[in-house]
């Protein structure tokens, strides 16, 4: 009884990011793309987070997010960038991408359900990026659609 109250102690100092869900956050393979994430992204150690299909991945107000199922971008001529995570087998990945004070939002571009990935400002340096590549295997189990970045 001692090491149960111990660990749900323990747990209740974990802290718990706020992430809103996606609108398609029921989406099965969302399950399954949180399920595949990394323990680590951009250098940050995974974290709860508080809803169904998103993790995180940092500290309360200075985390990398990661959201399934948000609304699939249409066509568009904001910024869209092809990664290549440089893993065999996985191609790129398209994902427009978005920057204010705060920092970056990557959201998928021809997957459904779409997928997006905030870092902040702090944790992206010169390369804001390399969270993407992190977290490639994990989104390649989305499938594709007929959109790519042109």
């Amino acid at each position: 009884m001692g090491v149960a109250a111990v660990t749900v102690g323990l747990t209740a100092c974990t802290p718990t990011i706020n992430v809103p869900a996606g609108v398609d956050a029921a989406e099965p393979i969302c399950a399954t793309v949180v399920l595949m994430l990394p323990d680590e992204v951009g250098g940050q150690s995974k974290v709860r987070a508080s809803s169904q299909a998103t993790a995180a991945w940092g500290e309360p107000g200075r985390a990398i997010t990661l959201r399934c199922g948000v609304e699939p971008p249409a066509p568009t001529t904001q910024d869209c960038q092809s990664v290549d995570p440089g893993i065999p087998g996985l191609g790129t990945f398209d994902w427009i991408t978005t920057q204010d004070d705060n920092g970056w939002t990557f959201t998928t571009y021809g997957r459904e359900p779409a997928v997006s990935v905030q870092v902040p400002t702090e944790l992206g340096g010169s390369q804001p990026t390399a969270s993407l590549i992190d977290v490639a295997r994990a989104v390649s189990e989305i499938p594709t659609t007929s959109h790519a970045c042109r």
